[in-house]
């Protein structure tokens, strides 16, 4: 059995921050399920906000103003001291992030370049050309490889051993072995990103299955806010490759068949730059209303920024367009559509990173803190995995004097086991349903009655054939035993809490009848505060998802009129 004081589930941008942030009080870990520069931060483009003022326009940018913007964003649903405490440590983040190497780009002054994104009153976002998560990613990994820090790649996470509120350590599926391992640990730490690849079209990667919200949900734990999903408005048409928020932050234009610029029926002031929940609504309403072209796109015009301006400043774009469209931006406009992004919901935890169970953390966007509330602004991902990261560290490091946690290796072994049988049970199964037969219906579902625009038929729907999927689960059959690299019984044991995950997210869609950020229901298409100016809570009572509701931090803005 493996030990660890600490062991930190995920490579990206939040797990590398808090195990560099652990490395020199604790013997730290990091779990991946990739090896860590392979982490989805990496497909990060745009870049990540900070109030340091350094465009000419900017001068009067202030943490105070990031936070309101980011509120307003939230559609007023975030726990606003939480959104201030990460808006005041956006600066010393980026600086720090700087000191460590990351080749930001520059104004000719030498000062760090920002850019304008949606919803933001000033050019606030830090950027490396359009390749920004990919430098963080790689810059962190420098400090974690300079640290000595020990990486356990190519490991999923499957189960946590939890017992009697304290959690003992973890399962991981190794695939390099194809075999299940325990590790112990006195602290874990949950940075396994979103949930994206439970809809057919999204911009995630194919490990973004919410293996760590899933593990957490079905330990126990509660879990918030899964209806509120982000759809980037722009994404490759065909590919559902990501379209940097930043191409519209250069001055791309969005046209619609008629070659009309569509923005000023939906956000007069802003046009391309309004938050990305009401750019993708738009976008989607020119679709469906015959503005769009012919398949079920618009058009991203960069054209007049002009050869070299595209070349310096989105030139991963230009690549994208070239080696997957077939296309080049200098020349003729991108065709774009809207595709799940992002997900604001996640494990529930306070401004610490800190769960319901006392030694078990989550940061980065497998929780919910909630600084995003029902849409998140561009630019605050990647702020929020590395500030989280690092108050989840802290919080850690503030436990040392306290005595230690009496781990149970008998816990971790009965669950090694529970695992064991039941894929012994699953082999002994030649006539039962596949699991890919499963996964595609449950990404049908989502996409076709959880999307952008939703209704109580549709949502009800959903929900009774989510229900039905998860009964053909118990009929489940594992075609041929673990073994090295052999990774469908990593996908039977996923899909398991991945419908959970599906069901409420469809669920609290239902339930919330109203609209707010992301969250938009054609029925109820007004905003209520007065009934729904709450988070969903939920959490599993024996298989059953139960929702409850929670209280909304407005200790900071008074909830007022969202336009733009």
């Amino acid at each position: 059995m493996i030990r660890h004081d600490v062991l930190v589930v995920g490579g990206g941008l939040a797990g590398l921050r808090a195990a560099i942030g652990l490395a020199s009080t604790w013997d730290v870990a990091v779990v991946s399920k990739v090896h860590p520069v392979r982490s989805h931060s990496v497909a990060a483009q745009g870049g990540i906000n900070a109030a340091l003022g350094n465009a000419p326009e900017a001068r009067d940018d202030s943490p105070g103003k990031h936070a309101f913007d980011t509120v307003k964003g939230s559609d007023f649903l975030a726990d606003q001291a939480a959104v201030l405490r990460m808006c005041e440590l956006a600066p010393e983040t980026v600086a720090e992030m700087d000191r460590f190497g990351a080749p930001f780009s520059r104004f000719p002054d030498g000062s760090i370049a920002q850019r304008p994104f949606g919803g933001a009153g000033f050019p606030r976002t830090c950027y490396a050309a359009d390749r920004t998560g990919h430098i963080l990613l790689q810059t962190l990994y420098e400090q974690l490889v300079k640290r000595r820090i020990t990486v356990y790649d190519e490991c999923a996470l499957v189960r946590l051993a939890v017992r009697d509120g304290q959690c003992h350590g973890l399962v991981v599926y190794d695939l390099k072995r194809g075999c299940f391992e325990a590790m112990a640990s006195r602290f874990c730490v949950l940075a396994t990103g979103g949930y994206g690849r439970i809809y057919r079209n999204s911009t995630n990667a194919l490990i973004n299955t919410g293996s760590g919200i899933g593990v957490a949900l079905l330990a126990g734990v509660a879990v918030k806010d899964l209806e509120f999903v982000q759809f980037h408005p722009t994404t490759q048409f065909g590919t559902n490759i990501l379209i940097t928020e930043g191409a519209r932050g250069e001055g791309g234009y969005l046209l619609n068949r008629l070659g009309q610029r569509f923005m000023d029926r939906y956000a007069a002031k802003m046009m391309e730059l309004a938050p990305r929940d009401i750019v993708a609504r738009a976008i989607q309403t020119e679709i469906d209303q015959g503005r769009g072209f012919e398949g079920g796109y618009v058009q991203l015009d960069l054209r007049h920024l002009g050869r070299e301006k595209i070349r310096q400043r989105l030139p991963g774009i230009r690549q994208i367009c070239i080696d997957f469209g077939g296309m080049d931006p200098v020349e003729e406009p991108i065709p774009v559509q809207p595709s799940q992004h992002y997900s604001m919901g996640g494990i529930a935890t306070d401004a610490r990173g800190r769960t319901e169970v006392p030694n078990l953390y989550a940061a980065g966007e497998c929780a919910c803190v909630s600084v995003h509330g029902a849409n998140r602004l561009g630019g605050n991902s990647l702020l929020e995995t590395i500030v989280f990261g690092r108050l989840v560290a802290d919080a850690i490091n503030a436990r040392r004097a306290e005595p230690s946690v009496e781990i149970s290796p008998a816990v971790l072994k009965e669950e090694l086991w529970a695992l064991t049988r039941k894929v012994e049970g699953l082999l002994a199964s030649p006539d039962g349903v596949a699991y890919w037969q499963i996964a595609d219906k449950l990404k049908a579902v989502l996409t076709e009655k959880v999307g952008i625009f939703r209704n109580e038929a549709d949502l009800a729907d959903a929900v009774e054939q989510i229900r039905r999927l998860r009964e053909q689960y118990r009929n489940i059959r594992l075609r041929t035993p673990p073994g090295p690299f052999q990774s469908e019984v990593l996908h039977v044991l996923e899909l398991e809490s991945l419908l959970s995950l599906g069901e409420i997210t469809a669920q609290g869609a239902l339930a919330r009848r109203e609209s707010r950020g992301s969250h938009y229901r054609i029925d109820y298409p007004d905003r209520d505060d007065a009934h729904w100016l709450r988070h969903t809570i939920a959490r599993l009572e024996g298989p059953e998802p139960r929702l409850f509701s929670g209280d909304v931090d407005t200790s900071l803005y008074e909830p007022e009129q969202r336009v733009y």
